[in-house]
């Protein structure tokens, strides 16, 4: 009889911390775009706090993703979506890392001369983000449903789920 893994191997918490920063900057996205079509302070507030959270969590999904990376690469077929999967999430935390340096650099007053420029700038970049991060999703996706990485497969007939 084979043995059932523990569910909290490594390769678990990737997954387990993506998906909130996922969620959390498509829609500070869709916030910042709220704002600037309705010239709303409640919705461009929220939408940095959402981008600030989300900038965090994906540092995190990240550092989670390069401990999964070890397990996860001996597993699949095609370590060409691996590598483009960790190559966007790199390239959606740099953008979002710039997304939250500027504001925090308008909450400090550095950038009041130029505010309109700034909130279209946020706008631009957290679209860019979104949609690479909506890809780099796409990409993890795939990795798991189409390659099974980081998934345990039962055996034959699922004797590891008998008492």
């Amino acid at each position: 009889m084979t043995e059932l893994p523990g569910f909290w191997r490594t390769e678990i918490w990737h997954p387990l911390s993506v998906h909130l920063p996922l969620a959390v900057l498509v829609l500070g996205t869709l916030f910042f775009l709220i704002s600037t079509i309705i010239k709303s302070v409640f919705w461009e507030d929220m939408s940095k706090i959402l981008a600030i959270t989300g900038t965090i969590g994906v540092w995190v999904g990240i550092y989670t993703g390069n401990l999964a990376d070890s397990a996860v690469s001996r597993q699949i077929c095609d370590p060409t979506v691996l590598k483009a999967h960790e190559v966007n999430a790199y390239i959606v935390g740099w953008i979002f890392s710039g997304v939250s340096a500027i504001i925090i650099l308008e909450y400090f007053g550095f950038l009041k001369k130029i505010k309109k420029l700034i909130k279209l700038a946020l706008v631009i970049l957290s679209i860019i983000g979104s949609g690479i991060l909506i890809y780099t999703g796409h990409l993890g996706a795939t990795l798991v449903y189409q390659q099974a990485a980081g998934v345990h497969i039962p055996s034959e007939d699922c004797s590891e789920f008998i008492d």
